[in-house]
């Protein structure tokens, strides 16, 4: 009885998180047309409900209802598999992200592991796009998917070594470790000791879910829509979805390992819940999102490859080894 009890809890914590999660891509769409319509001039969805408040709704509504087109020449199985291997391994990297605590952390599972876990989950998810590309038998689409290959190799490993700064400092690789080592305040944070850590996270988590000014991949001046290109109806609305929860993940992940997760700024203000400080942390990443979209032009890429190999890769093996040093010489 006492494994069926925890079997249900774990399984209700699994379906909670991902209906917020989903519940969130759906309606980060709407933020990022109103946050830009704003910075643009413009307003943005405002027909469908009050001030277009169900414009997601109806998208989901029209995408489910569109006739899913498989061109001739694909290869079948790998075009219809493609959209689902790049959503759900964004879907289940939440599986180790704490939320917020209580008696006890807001973790579905807190492994000891936990950054590896979402490292390795995250890079399952490039063969999605990569296979996608390469099924649709077109040109346009393989071309996106051969950048999206070389992309994701080139900042997959300037995310990987930003991180272990990180881990040097905190002695651990489970992300509520991490987040109670950064308790106490601000000051405690991982962004100050490792604010060019930061710097090359943040732009390689840009680069890692293809927004702008990295969305070579899907370059539509160039590639028409890149990978999927050929894809229509609910197969589209997955690599859709996926964008947007590899932002929301990387987002989180961002939080926890430089802004103390669920951890109050002062110690003043411990008494606002955890989580409401973790969600306003995550909030902060994706506005910084939708900021660059709407300032940034895209790169050539010629300038994504230099940018990751020549100038953040030896930054952040020169961090790694600065941090390593003072890490010891301190203990």
């Amino acid at each position: 009885m006492d494994a069926i009890i925890t079997l249900s809890i774990i399984l209700l914590q699994i379906v909670l998180v991902m209906g917020i999660i989903l519940l969130h891509v759906a309606y980060l769409t709407y933020a990022e047309r109103k946050i830009l319509g704003l910075m643009q001039d413009r307003l943005g969805p405002m027909e469908v409900g009050p001030y277009g408040l169900l414009q997601p709704i109806a998208d989901g509504v029209k995408l489910f209802f569109k006739e899913d087109i498989i061109p001739a020449g694909a290869n079948k199985i790998i075009f219809t598999m493609a959209p689902i291997l790049a959503f759900v391994p964004a879907m289940i990297g939440f599986a180790v992200v704490p939320f917020g605590t209580g008696e006890k952390p807001w973790v579905i599972s807190d492994i000891n592991v936990g950054v590896l876990y979402v490292l390795a989950v995250t890079s399952i998810g490039a063969y999605g796009i990569i296979l996608g590309g390469w099924a649709s038998n077109s040109k346009y689409s393989l071309l996106g998917g051969l950048r999206a290959a070389a992309q994701v190799i080139s900042y997959e490993l300037n995310i990987g070594l930003a991180i272990v700064g990180v881990l040097l400092l905190s002695g651990s690789l489970s992300l509520v470790k991490i987040t109670e080592a950064q308790a106490g305040g601000f000051w405690h944070w991982y962004v100050f000791p490792q604010f060019v850590a930061f710097v090359i996270y943040s732009i390689a988590a840009v680069a890692e879910t293809n927004r702008l000014p990295f969305d070579l991949p899907e370059a539509e001046s160039e590639l028409v829509a890149g990978f999927f290109t050929e894809y229509s109806g609910m197969r589209f609305s997955f690599f859709f979805m996926a964008e947007y929860a590899n932002m929301i993940l990387v987002s989180c992940i961002a939080a926890v390992l430089f802004l103390g997760g669920y951890n109050s700024p002062l110690p003043m203000l411990d008494f606002v819940p955890p989580v409401i400080w973790f969600t306003l942390k995550v909030y902060f990443f994706l506005f910084l999102f939708i900021w660059i979209r709407a300032t940034v032009p895209r790169l050539r890429y010629d300038q994504l490859m230099r940018l990751g190999w020549k100038v953040m890769l030896p930054i952040a093996l020169a961090n790694i080894m600065i941090t390593a040093v003072i890490a010891y010489v301190v203990d």
